[in-house]
Formats: C-alpha cells, structure tokens, sequence
C-alpha cells in the first residue's frame, strides 16, 4: 500500500478479491463515504485521491469542497474501462485520471510518479499542483547537482529567485552563499563595479578596495536576475567569466579567478533581443545550456487556489468565502504569485483572523483597474505615435474593467440555467457588442500596423501573448 493515498469507491465495487481489489487495495486504503473522506482531510496529510468514476455524488461541488479542505491534495478519477475521451467538461474537475484496464503494474507506476512529484515541490517549497509546476520540480531535481548554468525564463512575479534557491540549496554548494543581483536596477558602470569588485581610485569616491559579488560567491552560486537588461560590453565581461572563471577587478590589470555557478533569470524573450542586437547570442547560448521556463499563474490556474491557501494560513487568515473563491480563481493575475502574495499580505494586516469576503475581493480588483488607468509614459516612440500606444491601452484597461464589472454582476446573481447572464459573448446587449466590435476592431488595426507579428501585436495592446490567441480565435482574426 503507497501511504497517504485514499481511494474513494463503492463498497459493494470492491469485494474481497474480485479483479477491481487485486488492482486498488496495493495501491491505497479505502473509503466508502465521503464524511470519512472529509475527516480524514483534518487529522492528516493526504498527497492523492483516486475517486471512482461510478461513486455517488462524486461531482463538480464535491471536488471543489474536497480541494477547499486540502488544496494540495491531487484528486484523479478512476475509469473502471476504456472509452473514448471526456466532451463534457468533466476532465476539468479532475487532476488526471487512472484506468483500470491498464493494469496493476502500469498504475502503480502512475501512482507513485504522482507521489514522487509532489514530494518534489514539496522540497523545493513550490506551492500547485499543475503538471508544469511539476515539469520545473523534476528539471531542478535533475540539474542541482551539475554544475551548469541555468537561465530561468518567466514573467516578473513568478517565482523565478525560489527556483534559483531550489538549484542552490539542492547542489554541492549549499554549505557556500548565494548571491543575487537584479542587474536590471543598476547602471552599467555600478554594476560592474558591484559584480567584479574595485580597486582604491578606479573612479571618483573609490576610496578602497572593494571585492565584487564574485568573490563573495566563491564556491557558491551568483543569481543574476534580469539579465536581459545588461549592455553588450557588460555581457562580454560576462561571458569571459562564464568560459574560464576570470574577470578584472575595476580599475587592475591583475586577472582574479572565482569558481562560481551562475544561475541567470530574465522576464524578457532574448531571441527577440538578440534579433534586435541588444543581446549576445553566444553569452544565452552559454546561459541557456539548460532552461526552466515559468509560466505565468494564467496558464497554470490549478496553483491558484493552493497559492491562496498557502498565504492565507501564514497570515493566519480563516477562509474564504464562496463568492471570494468564484472571483479570486476568475481572475488574471497579472502579477502572478507576487500579486497573489502580497494581497493576502495585505489582508493579513488588515483583518487578521477574518474570513476573506467578496466585499474585499471586489475592492482589490477595482484597485487593480483604477491602477492602470494611470497613463504610462510611453518612450521609444515619437510623439503621435506615443499618443496612440496610450489611448490603445487605455481603451484595452477600459475593456478589462467592463469585464471585471460584468463578472462581478454574475457571480452575484443567482443561478437561473434557463436565463442567459446578460454580458455573455453570446448576448445580445448593444453595449456588450459595442464593446467587442471595438476590441476587435482595435486588435486588427495593431495586428497591421505589426505586421502581423503577433508577439509585437500582444505587447502594444498591453497582453499577454496567449490571451491574444484566444481574442484572435474569438473575433475569428487568425
């Protein structure tokens, strides 16, 4: 029997040795009701699930109440035989599924490649369930090891520096430090002074030597985040360092050696950057020997709800309510788990001990919206071209907001399935289609001053490049 495995099924499914228990009962304990179930989620850690495909009740409501009390907990659905794929949106219920027809063997297997990779995040502190958080815990768990650089590609707020740690602190060299700087928040003169170090009169107020985050990370590993910030001259400067170890001190002619790791990380596409010629192609191919891409919290929702849970009980916060849930796992993130975090924080500070209500959902979300109805400042562009990129993104936050609205109306609403809640994309309300008509005609008009080039497309309309495709699919652009 794997531990920490339940297996919810019909009693009467499962007697003593028919084909369905030589199958189960190695693989986890059973339980025949769900109030077992929900006791058994209180009194300790439960890593899997398995729910069969035929017990009672087993629905939408019951997973969701299910993950409520144990949002780390993977829930799959066991399929007694084989048939064809899921059309009803049942799949998205579930974590996977299991079938029975594949045998003991195969299925033990599943089962504890399931266990292993949450024993994975688990160690690495990764908080979700999704198959690509996972994806990142195996790739870190194959390369800590090595001595290899790595490059962590992924949105600001995303957890870029908790992968860096994982790599570290899962290495040789744990016992020495790990160093990070953000080479984005520093000029190019200062930065090469802060990673290699000076010496006394290099340059005016130098009044002594000083070692560089190289030195100090001697033995250890260097983050360097933001790397696509850097200037071609300092990227030369870095990949010496990355071939043989040496750099020069600011202001020696002395060559100072330094055994390090260097883990780099940068929200930017270094392609595009190489294209352009900000970036040297031979320093990211150096770099990215091996790459771990995060994905934004849009495209793995499965880690939202864990991700709430997790801060809310270390701010020591009660809950949620069922309409703050609704909202909370509609909504975009576009900060990510950085966000995420630090609106629990904030609530943390707020209402400690409270439950998290719709009342302070539907506030930080009006927040966010009154945000970005702050003009940016537009630069690299002239003028009048500069005067359009904003009245596009002003336009694009207005859409976002109406949206918002609109879900907030509906998740209030009580459930009628014969009523179509109005907003809808099928609705006929002439605001509703006056807004799309505009966005769609919006989304055209940037698509040819583009090019077509929809990655450019994404950044002038202020999106991310996968909304895009579904607006483009949606207004039938593509």
């Amino acid at each position: 029997m794997i531990q920490n495995v339940l297996i919810l099924v019909r009693q009467e499914t499962v007697s003593a040795g028919n084909q369905i228990d030589r199958i189960l009962k190695p693989i986890g304990e059973y339980i025949f009701e769900l109030s077992q179930l929900y006791n058994a989620l209180k009194e300790r850690t439960v890593e899997l699930i398995l729910v069969a495909g035929d017990f009672p009740g087993a629905s939408a409501a019951t997973v969701r109440r299910l993950r409520l009390r144990s949002p780390l907990t993977d829930i799959w659905k066991i399929e007694m035989s084989r048939r064809p794929p899921d059309q009803t949106g049942e799949s998205q219920i579930f974590d996977g599924r299991i079938n029975l027809a594949d045998g003991s063997e195969m299925i033990g297997r599943k089962i504890r490649q399931i266990i292993l990779q949450k024993s994975l995040l688990k160690k690495f502190n990764m908080v979700g369930r999704s198959d690509k958080l996972k994806a990142v815990a195996e790739t870190v768990e194959r390369i800590a090891p090595t001595d290899i650089s790595v490059l962590v590609i992924g949105p600001s707020g995303s957890g870029k520096e908790l992968v860096a740690r994982a790599i570290h602190e899962n290495s040789s060299r744990s016992d020495k430090r790990f160093v990070e700087v953000n080479c984005g928040a520093l000029a190019e003169g200062v930065l090469e002074s802060e990673l290699f170090g000076h010496e006394k009169g290099a340059f005016t107020g130098s009044v002594g030597k000083r070692e560089g985050l190289f030195v100090q990370a001697d033995g250890g590993s260097i983050f360097l985040d933001e790397i696509g910030e850097t200037k071609p001259d300092m990227q030369v400067k870095l990949l010496r360092v990355l071939e043989d170890g040496y750099f020069y001190p600011v202001g020696s002619d002395k060559p100072v050696r330094s055994n390090v790791r260097v883990i780099a990380a940068t929200n930017r596409d270094l392609n595009e950057a190489i294209r352009e010629g900000t970036f040297r192609d031979d320093l990211y191919f150096r770099l990215g020997v091996i790459k771990i891409n995060l994905l934004p919290l849009l495209e793995r929702p499965e880690d939202i709800l864990p991700l709430l849970c997790h801060f809310a009980a270390k701010e020591k916060l009660k809950g949620f309510s069922d309409g703050a849930i609704d909202l909370l796992l509609r909504y975009d993130w576009p900060g990510n788990v950085r966000q995420l975090r630090n609106f629990i924080a904030r609530l943390g500070a707020l209402h400690p001990g409270e439950e998290i209500t719709i009342t302070d959902v539907e506030q930080f979300i009006a927040e966010q919206g009154f945000s970005q109805r702050q003009l940016p400042v537009v630069t690299g562009h002239t003028p009048e071209d500069a005067g359009h990129e904003l009245i596009y993104r002003a336009l694009l936050s207005l859409g976002n907001e109406i949206r918002l609205l609109r879900d907030l109306i509906t998740a209030n609403l009580p459930s009628h399935p014969e009523v179509e809640p109005a907003g809808s994309a099928s609705s006929s309300s002439p605001d509703a289609g006056t807004m799309q008509a505009m966005e769609k005609d919006l989304i055209a008009n940037i698509l040819q001053e583009t090019g077509g080039n929809r990655k450019t497309a994404a950044k002038r309309l202020g999106i991310g490049e996968r909304t895009l495709y579904r607006k483009l699919k949606r207004y039938n652009l593509s």
